[in-house]
């Protein structure tokens, strides 16, 4: 749907107008996506401020309608993102969350999909994976029309990382994390490239190293840069939000794009009934179909113990 389409405008609602719900409306207003924009918070007064604080922007940027609403203003919205819960806490893995961020959704989400049953649903809170799960099941939405942010954060980290090391552009490196968005992510190292070189071989050609420690470092520092953002300056939300806006854009652009979204996953190197992220087609339908990489034994293994993870985090909630 043409966002500058006046009979139909785009709405994109947001619920939880925290750092992070609200850094991607600012994203959002900016990228011209959408022409109508909704936050709705429990923070009510949050809510106004950071619609109010947007509004100003509006002469910078393009028209658009922004407001504080409430859930019957989810309706007719294209995406509903969803970025309520309570933040992540210094040394608190994202898994800790599961029963806070649980009993929220709970109320949430039925509510959402009273007011608009047919739009698609865009998680961002944290255990995303687990609440990408959680959304789908108390939604009764199809699979395809419930997604998760993932591991897009940790997939742009561990790009960035690796063209620090290989002095290139962070663009020209291609290579994903899958599995959980969290401690026990899984880097697909037989599968990243350079200009279409796997590593080993732009190694050779170029006369540098990716030594055994090298991978590790990288890993762990891709692993764990939220802990250390959030030691420093308390929650993550810049990165987060654009990889928001860039699933948003491939959702109402209809542009076929794979990222490294959570989504459901059927039988997947033997592993089902569990929301984990991998590369996807997405478009204005949701997730057209998810892509079946060819992994390493060792890839496999620890996908699959990712997957198990996952499911007994999931138990801890009465869905």
């Amino acid at each position: 749907m043409p966002a500058n389409d006046k009979a139909h405008p785009t709405r994109i609602a947001i619920v939880g107008a925290g750092n992070v719900g609200s850094t991607y409306a600012y994203a959002l207003l900016l990228s011209r996506l959408s022409s109508e924009i909704v936050l709705i918070d429990a923070n009510r007064a949050r809510a106004e401020g950071e619609a109010m604080d947007l509004n100003h922007a509006i002469p910078f940027a393009h028209a658009t309608r922004i407001w504080a609403g409430d859930y019957p203003d989810c309706a007719g919205a294209a995406i509903t993102v969803l970025a309520a819960g309570t933040a992540q806490r210094p040394g608190e893995t994202r898994l800790d969350m599961i029963i806070r961020n649980g009993e929220i959704w709970k109320q949430i989400i039925p509510r959402v999909v009273e007011h608009n049953p047919d739009g698609l649903l865009l998680v961002a809170t944290n255990p995303v994976d687990a609440l990408t799960y959680a959304a789908l099941k108390l939604s009764g939405l199809p699979t395809a029309r419930v997604i998760g942010s993932g591991t897009v954060l940790d997939t742009a980290r561990f790009r960035y990382l690796l063209s620090q090391h290989f002095q290139v552009d962070s663009r020209s490196v291609h290579a994903y994390i899958i599995g959980e968005h969290g401690d026990s992510e899984v880097s697909v190292w037989s599968l990243a490239n350079i200009a279409g070189m796997k590593l080993d071989d732009f190694c050779r050609v170029q006369g540098v190293e990716l030594t055994a420690a090298d991978r590790q470092r990288i890993y762990e520092q891709t692993r764990d840069a939220a802990y250390q953002i959030i030691e420093r300056k308390g929650a993550t939300y810049y990165a987060v939000a654009a990889g928001l806006i860039r699933i948003t854009a491939a959702l109402l652009r209809d542009q076929n794009t794979v990222f490294s979204v959570s989504t459901l996953i059927e039988n997947y190197y033997g592993i089902s009934d569990v929301c984990l992220s991998l590369p996807a087609i997405l478009n204005r339908d949701g997730v057209r179909n998810v892509l079946h990489l060819d992994l390493s034994p060792d890839e496999q293994e620890k996908l699959r113990r990712s997957a198990d993870i996952l499911k007994s985090t999931l138990r801890k909630l009465d869905l």
